[in-house]
């Protein structure tokens, strides 16, 4: 039976008017609450049509109520979805009456909380809860859905059961000295505990792919002014978010967009031109221009069809120029359709496009995902690690290396035994498997209310 606990209350959809609202109970009056509202306790996980009633008596609205029976329930206790009209004063209405039967408001993530608390789920599910909410793309929700399944639960304790394992070796040396046991187990715990290493590596490497799932892909259009830039990003974004001018240099700052393209989200960043010639502050908008452009994950290199010299690109930049993560995108060649592009990359896509009438838009977005499906590949099923569970593994990483080290120079076991435990620190504090509430409270905090 779930353990006693004060019965919170939020609510569960965003604020603002809609056809319905959901307001989320959870606790140990969830059954109370229910017969004080609608008069019964509904059959668990079936809705019931009712009138809700506050404690005066009066009524608030009709609603259908949802019972969830714990443990058999999101958070592992009585739970009870209060389904009302999508009226942000009915909603806020519900909530005070709520309030006034004993119930208090929710934390910020602690619904998510308590289904880790109460064993419903892993710190790494309860983590996807909030990769799937803010989920950008048909990967990121992919991942999230994987994650939310226990997909990283599963390769850790993988993990942790094969430590588990080296550990039980290496308590023999330590508890049976006399027993005077053969070197090959020696051998055998350290081929183990490489195996480890080497798993961790793999874990470790999807940290990139997380990042790029959970942030977008950075793509920065580059070029000289005038050439087009910010007409492509309002093309690809499909509004006129960038100012267009004939005049050069419109552009001083960069602009950031996140666009869907394929089963992609970029971070699309127009950026101001490199002029060989610039203004005080054009010349700023250019500094800010290649900081952009050495941090890019994919970099289109927009061409003016009717100019015959190479853009004015800095040596530093043209060393990150690369045929894996680059497209040169010759613009305006409806007024110039046979133009030659003025800047090559051997091995880079070129795509002729008009950014002006559309031309060549489809072929582009079909280069990007091209790109951004080997940039953003990952053969780990679907398995993206944060920053959080990257910097745990990143610690698992140097015990174990220290614990090969004393394995290799013959040192006592004991030291062994002490960097393994290390070692189910760190993996522990990916799955929550330690008692570190400071860490919990942090992490659930940055969940919205009512989830």
């Amino acid at each position: 039976m779930p353990r006693p606990t004060e019965t919170i209350a939020a609510l569960a959809t965003p604020m603002g008017t809609s056809a319905l609202a959901v307001v989320r109970v959870s606790g140990s009056d969830t059954k109370a609450l229910a017969v004080g509202i609608g008069g019964a306790v509904p059959r668990a996980r079936s809705a019931r049509h009712t009138d809700y009633r506050g404690q005066d008596g009066r009524l608030l609205d009709d609603v259908v109520l949802t019972f969830f029976e714990g443990p058999r329930s999101f958070t592992g206790e009585d739970s009870l979805e209060i389904s009302c009209h999508g009226n942000p004063f009915v909603a806020q209405k519900i909530l005070e009456d709520l309030f006034r039967r004993g119930c208090r408001p929710a934390e910020p993530g602690e619904f998510t909380q308590r289904a880790f608390l109460n064993g419903r789920m892993d710190l790494s599910q309860a983590e996807a809860v909030m990769d799937l909410i803010h989920a950008r793309s048909d990967r990121a929700l992919a991942a999230a859905n994987q994650q939310l399944r226990g997909a990283l639960g599963r390769r850790m304790q993988g993990l942790i059961d094969a430590l588990v394992g080296v550990l039980a070796k290496i308590e023999a040396y330590i508890d049976f000295p006399e027993e005077d046991l053969p070197p090959e187990d020696r051998d055998e715990v350290l081929r183990e505990i490489r195996c480890i290493i080497l798993e961790n590596n793999r874990l470790s490497a999807t940290s990139r792919y997380g990042e790029l799932l959970r942030d977008g892909i950075k793509t920065v259009i580059l070029g000289a002014p005038n050439a087009g830039k910010s007409s492509l990003l309002n093309r690809l974004i499909g509004k006129d978010r960038a100012l267009v001018s004939s005049e050069p240099g419109t552009t001083r700052d960069f602009i950031e967009e996140r666009i869907i393209v394929g089963p992609h989200c970029l971070r699309l960043i127009d950026t101001a031109g490199f002029n060989p010639s610039p203004a005080p502050l054009e010349k700023l908008g250019m500094l800010k221009t290649l900081e952009r452009a050495l941090e890019a994950d994919l970099i289109l290199v927009v061409l003016d069809s009717s100019e015959r010299a190479a853009p004015p690109f800095p040596p530093g930049l043209l060393e990150k120029f690369k045929a894996s993560t680059t497209i040169i995108v010759l613009n305006k060649t409806d007024l110039a359709p046979d133009a030659k592009p003025s800047f090559t990359l051997p091995g880079a896509a070129v795509v002729a496009v008009s950014a002006l009438s559309g031309l060549g838009i489809d072929d582009l977005q079909a280069a990007i995902v091209g790109l951004a499906d080997k940039e953003a590949h990952n053969p780990q099923d679907m398995v993206a690690i944060n920053a959080r569970h990257a910097n745990a593994l990143t610690q698992a990483q140097a015990w174990l290396a220290a614990a090969e080290r004393k394995l290799i120079a013959n040192e006592p076991m004991e030291l062994v035994a002490s960097d393994l435990r290390g070692v189910m620190g760190a993996f522990g504090e990916i799955t929550g498997r330690i008692d570190n509430e400071r860490m919990f409270d942090r992490l659930f905090a940055t969940f919205c209310i009512g989830k």
